[in-house]
């Protein structure tokens, strides 16, 4: 955010004809596309998920590609993640929440999956409650 001499941000001024400046129209236009791809993805996992047009267990696979796309359209257009230098931190950061999270939902389904496989067969255990 930029303030100019007068103590106002220039971005937010109206224009000579009284009306908002066209770098105002240009970010509500961003904010508007941006709305129309999200409620676009939100209609298309409901059409995947009640479709009987794909294959059915090929559905988890469709709808968690819809999601990633979905997170990408808010990312950049609602959280203005971009690429550029004065975003490197933002970018660092959201690798770092996703590895995190990654770790833990990895780390989890593998401890239950260790769990399950060194579990007693449930025979034996009613055997031993006997």
């Amino acid at each position: 955010m930029t303030i100019d001499a007068n103590g106002h941000d220039p971005e937010y001024q109206d224009d000579d004809r009284g009306g908002a400046s066209d770098e105002h129209s240009a970010r509500l236009g961003t904010y508007v596309l941006g709305f129309a791809l999200a409620v676009l993805l939100t209609i298309a996992s409901f059409w995947v998920a009640k479709t009987d047009l794909i294959y059915g267990p090929g559905i988890p696979v469709a709808l968690a590609t819809l999601a990633v796309a979905q997170m990408g359209i808010h990312l950049v257009f609602f959280l203005h993640l971009t690429t550029a230098p004065d975003n490197t931190n933002n970018v660092l950061a959201l690798a770092f929440g996703l590895l995190i999270v990654g770790l833990v939902v990895f780390g989890s389904v593998w401890i239950m999956a260790h769990l399950n496989h060194n579990l007693m067969p449930m025979q034996q255990l009613m055997q031993m409650q006997r």
